[in-house]
């Protein structure tokens, strides 16, 4: 069984880092991976854009609300995802939009860091 590990945290503070502080938490980041990709227990994770970036699909009596971050009611929590491939961020929301979960919660679109 594979689990998503969703790291939260305050990206204001994050933003506030000096460089130093961010390559410290990047290193750390980094050990940790090294080590559980030793074990065997890695087996993938990305840095998220900020939530700046994303958008929020809901779909409603079948008409489509696209709104811009993930601004999801207080009462829903994060049940899943999927993972896909998308030429652009329109292509992506409407993807969302066809996932069943959009018509009783909502689907955030986040785009994923690509580090080279």
């Amino acid at each position: 069984m594979q689990y998503l590990l969703l790291i939260y945290g305050n990206e204001t503070d994050f933003a506030g880092y000096t460089d130093q502080q961010r390559e410290e938490t990047y290193g750390r980041y980094r050990k940790l991976i090294d080590e559980i990709a030793q074990s065997g227990n890695f087996k993938g994770g990305n840095q998220l854009q900020p939530t700046s970036s994303a958008s929020t699909v809901r779909v409603r009596n079948g008409k489509t609300s696209i709104t811009d971050g993930p601004f999801a009611e207080t009462r829903e929590q994060l049940g899943g995802y999927f993972l896909i491939e998308a030429k652009n961020l329109d292509e992506a929301n409407a993807i969302a939009a066809r996932i069943p979960g959009a018509e009783v919660g909502s689907v955030e679109v986040r785009p994923i860091v690509v580090r080279g």
